[in-house]
């Protein structure tokens, strides 16, 4: 064999394959927690009126550090928090790979909390980083004095917690949050791509940054603003760490065409957050209906909800892709999650469920 046939792929990736959903084309898909409603029409107007504007300008870059974009969001969050405090890129999870690439590397290691986000140590690898699996408990809870425990024995450069929780739906309470950013040597990376879906009373890690130098928090607009095409991931954090992950981003990483149609969406988070109630409470239809199966289904502050324990659950899964409706099989045993849809959606997972043997 000519061994220049094969290009020369990295030893710690051969074997792998790209992350990714299943790609189907069935009646209710309910496995990529995307928002099942599309954007309004006066959000959608203002989009298009924003873009028009900036066609003819293509020739020209666009803002490469999308200064008014970040202002936009820094007044969404809140906190008084400005531009400097908030870098934005394509999606949630090119923000996290900045960040590993500015403060990971070879010779430092990440931690998550599994099961948790399977992106972050798949982002972690890409960087050349270390990945460290700690532990949740049997029942995928966090608490304080576990998390602070892992963190003292492995001491890594790079933390990741996500609140809520991917995929097992739970927030992490702030005193954990507080405690392993008290504990941890280098940076910790609070994930709140759900967020906005939490129930009343989840506080934001925004609000420790503050009193935590080496403290991010990372968002997306992919769900509560119905943005997934956009692709806008932001984070906000102290003006240092703002400034460190300019030093690894591309040159003119977000187009002026994303970076006007996300200003558009934020104009008008209103309309959008409106949508986000009617979501929470389709996730609170299933939880209540799944456990009314006899089904065992954690509390969820996201827009997906775990069910489970199934013998099989792969072929649970394929019972009710079947019956025209797809979710998502993480790869927990015994475990399946379903995005919380439309209420029409809802009724149809609930009624192929009803339908499903439990321990197939």
């Amino acid at each position: 064999m000519n061994p220049f046939e094969e290009p020369p792929l990295r030893d710690d990736l051969r074997g792998m394959t790209p992350y990714g959903a299943p790609q189907l084309d069935v009646a209710v898909r309910l496995n990529t927690n995307e928002n099942p409603f599309s954007v309004p029409d006066a959000v959608a107007e203002a989009m298009e009126k924003a873009l028009h504007g900036l066609l003819r300008d293509l020739n020209r870059y666009p803002d490469r550090d999308a200064l008014a974009l970040r202002e936009d969001l820094a007044t969404y969050l809140g906190h008084e928090l400005s531009s400097a405090n908030v870098w934005a890129a394509n999606g949630s999870n090119e923000v996290q790979q900045q960040l590993l690439q500015a403060f990971g590397g070879p010779g430092r290691t990440a931690m998550g909390f599994s099961p948790s986000y399977a992106m972050h140590p798949l982002l972690a690898r890409a960087t050349g980083t270390s990945w460290l699996d700690g532990s949740r408990s049997a029942r995928f809870e966090l608490t304080r004095e576990h998390a602070m425990a892992q963190v003292r024995v492995y001491q890594p450069d790079v933390v990741f917690l996500c609140s809520p929780n991917n995929p097992t739906g739970g927030a992490l309470e702030l005193d954990a949050i507080e405690a392993v950013a008290s504990e941890a040597p280098g940076m910790v990376i609070v994930d709140e791509a759900y967020a906005e879906f939490a129930r009343p009373g989840t506080q934001s890690a925004v609000t420790l940054l503050p009193r935590f130098p080496r403290l991010v928090v990372t968002r997306t607009m992919s769900k509560a603003f119905a943005f997934a095409g956009g692709r806008v991931g932001y984070l906000a954090a102290r003006p240092a760490v703002v400034d460190a992950v300019q030093l690894v981003r591309l040159p003119y990483h977000l187009s002026s065409l994303t970076q006007a149609a996300a200003r558009a969406a934020l104009a008008h988070a209103p309309a959008l957050l409106a949508q986000v109630e009617a979501i929470k409470i389709q996730r609170d239809r299933i939880v209540t209906g799944l456990r009314e199966l006899g089904l065992t289904v954690p509390d969820s502050d996201a827009n997906f909800v775990l069910f489970g324990r199934f013998k099989h659950q792969k072929a649970v899964w394929q019972a009710l892709l079947d019956r025209g409706v797809l979710v998502r099989d993480v790869g927990l045993a015994g475990w399946l999650r379903v995005t919380a849809g439309t209420a029409e959606e809802t009724d149809a997972f609930l009624t192929a469920m009803g339908q499903v043997p439990h321990g197939a």
